[in-house]
């Protein structure tokens, strides 16, 4: 008799939403240190930086029924420094169970784009690592062109506001249901 390996499970709805509880935010700090230090090397002990003390953090919430369960992605944004119309998008994170959902990364990038374009946003940009371009290309992004940072190929990437519309209460967010990638 053969067995499967086990797969664990993954909840089949997420809400995603501003981190507005104290263990969203540690668990999504928990989340790109398990991501950008241990899985992928691109920083040592932790990936923290001055955009922190600014940026919004969002999260996607694994729900258990009507129960919040653990964040199973997460991305922060904010307000260019020099631009008071200009956002940007960076540090996205899907827990390892979770990437083969499209819904969890596109859900963040929506609630991102869309919430910043409800507090005025008129440009928004990302320097995407350039194994994940095409997702953003299929969510009505483009490539201004290719650059290296923390010695990884990027694109710096712009999305057409057009496929964003505003989106005003990102505190509570929006459920999604989870589905495979294609």
């Amino acid at each position: 008799m053969m067995f499967e390996p086990f797969k664990p499970f993954v909840a089949p709805e997420f809400q995603v939403k501003f981190a507005t509880d104290a263990w969203e935010r540690a668990a999504a700090a928990a989340l790109r240190r398990k991501v950008f230090c241990e899985e992928q090397g691109v920083f040592e002990a932790d990936d923290r930086d001055a955009t922190d003390d600014v940026a919004i953090p969002l999260v996607a919430v694994s729900l258990l029924g009507v129960v919040a369960d653990e964040v199973v992605g997460t991305v922060r944004i904010h307000l260019d420094e020099h631009e008071a119309d200009v956002w940007w998008g960076s540090r996205l994170a899907v827990e390892k169970g979770y990437r083969r959902l499209s819904a969890v990364g596109a859900g963040l990038i929506r609630l991102a784009v869309c919430s910043a374009h409800a507090r005025g946003c008129r440009r928004f940009l990302a320097n995407v690592q350039s194994q994940n371009a095409l997702l953003f290309q299929h969510m009505h992004w483009r490539s201004l062109g290719e650059l290296e940072l923390h010695g990884r190929p990027h694109h710096r990437m712009e999305a057409d506001l057009d496929h964003y519309p505003p989106f005003s209460t990102p505190e509570t967010g929006f459920l999604s249901l989870a589905k495979l990638a294609a």
